[in-house]
């Protein structure tokens, strides 16, 4: 159910609303995982494919950030002020405006798909993967756009244990289909499967999501969380709250472009290094993902309650806040950096039997353990950006940090030293705490204090 969050213990608030979505986003990324791990069962010419093809779906990643950013504002600072219509309003456009840009973007991605993979390898397998893979997911992103839209606004006013089942649910449904998608036979079992291979892992997925979407869809407009869309009012569009989820997110978006073409030149750099390290690239990034989310639900969580307490102007309780966030994310990942320093080959052997791939794996494992660590203390602290609507330090710190630090790095040490792939990984750790410093930097500068988008 919807939750005030300007009153109460900031802590057991905080964990109320992050825990759910760290389970919730969790699940999500177990499901990606386990996509990787059937995925490396075929080739490792099937990784890389599926690696590349997720690197350049950076385009729609950016549209989603983008609005979506802009609604955690919106919903959550009219809900901290009890404005119902408003907040329902914010989420009836939120969903209607992402399901159209996604529809847009995904026709405009599919129709360079093909030649962009160029770019990346000449490899027919590598191609046939990533295509297979590709095209039905950029069919489905409406529906995938749609459900992280109700998800995100359930969380906004203060329900996070709903989009929390509703992640675990379709998790289950594509760790379930997925082998049976993907092969003739489910692995070590007499179960007749459709045998798609790479395409049946992203029909698993697009299935989970489809599900996903309908599940927080019927929560959210059945009124029994207290705010009341209407189903009649998605086929209109308000051009005033449209521009905002346009606007207030577009920091975000920017970082959201730097930061994903910056992943696409870094990928760049790592194909030097031949298949077997992009395929390592493609495992070792599922596993910071899935590292990464307890950071993800404490800034959701966190920035709904910001958003709340700035609703209603309680500055001090939002800062608190924050400060609470960063010190519980850099202790998650502390504890990360240990499992993936004691037990790195092990992790990564579990994907893929290459020796090299296990090589480059958990080499990258280590080393990007270390930066991430860092990078989690500033996280927590930028969650006032996103409650309060000020998300210009998020472009700062991509442009800095991917841009200013990793790319000349990675310049030097791959094209001029020859380097070996160790100063790729540290490429990522100095990016990294050059980004936590520039969110603890602008944390303390203080101007979100003043922003609302109300």
């Amino acid at each position: 159910m919807a939750r005030d969050l300007t009153q109460g213990n900031i802590l057991k608030n905080l964990l109320v609303m992050s825990v759910p979505t760290m389970i919730g986003f969790s699940a999500q990324m177990i499901y990606d995982i386990v996509d990787i791990f059937w995925i490396g069962r075929i080739s490792g010419e099937a990784i890389a494919g599926v690696t590349i093809f997720t690197t350049l779906f950076w385009i729609v990643d950016i549209l989603n950030s983008i609005i979506g950013q802009s609604s955690i504002s919106l919903i959550s600072q009219s809900y901290g002020k009890r404005d119902l219509e408003g907040s329902s309003r914010a989420i009836e456009q939120t969903i209607t405006f992402k399901f159209i840009v996604a529809l847009i973007s995904a026709l405009l991605v599919a129709a360079f798909l093909k030649p962009s993979l160029g770019l990346f390898t000449t490899d027919p397998k590598v191609v046939a993967s990533a295509l297979d893979y590709g095209y039905i997911r950029l069919f489905f992103l409406p529906m995938m756009f749609s459900s992280y839209s109700v998800n995100t606004a359930l969380r906004c006013i203060g329900d996070a244990k709903s989009p929390m089942y509703i992640m675990m649910v379709a998790s289950v449904i594509n760790i379930v289909l997925d082998p049976i998608m993907m092969f003739d036979k489910v692995p070590g079992t007499g179960i007749p499967g459709f045998g798609l291979g790479v395409f049946g892992a992203a029909v698993a997925t697009v299935i989970a999501q489809t599900a996903s979407f309908l599940f927080g869809f019927y929560i959210l407009f059945s009124g029994r969380e207290g705010v009341k869309p209407k189903l009649s009012k998605l086929f209109r569009l308000d051009r005033n709250i449209d521009k905002k989820l346009l606007t207030i997110g577009l920091p975000t978006g920017l970082e959201g472009f730097f930061r994903n073409l910056a992943a696409v030149v870094v990928l760049k750099f790592v194909a030097f290094y031949g298949t077997t390290a992009v395929a390592a690239v493609g495992v070792t990034g599922r596993l910071f993902g899935l590292a990464f989310m307890p950071l993800v639900g404490l800034s959701m969580g966190g920035s709904a309650m910001v958003g709340q307490n700035l609703g209603v102007d309680n500055v001090d309780r939002a800062r608190s806040t924050a400060k609470t966030a960063a010190l519980i994310g850099f202790f998650f990942m502390f504890a990360f950096a240990l499992i993936a320093f004691f037990a790195g080959e092990l992790v990564i052997s579990m994907f893929n039997s290459d020796p090299e791939i296990i090589s480059y794996g958990a080499s990258f494992l280590k080393y990007g353990a270390l930066g991430i660590s860092v990078l989690a203390y500033g996280f927590g602290l930028s969650a006032v950006f996103g409650g309060s609507g000020y998300n210009f330090p998020f472009v700062v710190g991509s442009v800095v940090s991917r841009w200013m630090i990793q790319v000349p790095i990675l310049i030097i040490a791959v094209t001029v030293m020859k380097a070996s792939t160790v100063w790729v990984w540290l490429s990522y750790v100095f990016s990294d705490i050059a980004e936590a410093a520039i969110m603890i930097l602008y944390y303390l500068r203080g101007k979100w204090e003043k922003r609302r988008v109300y």
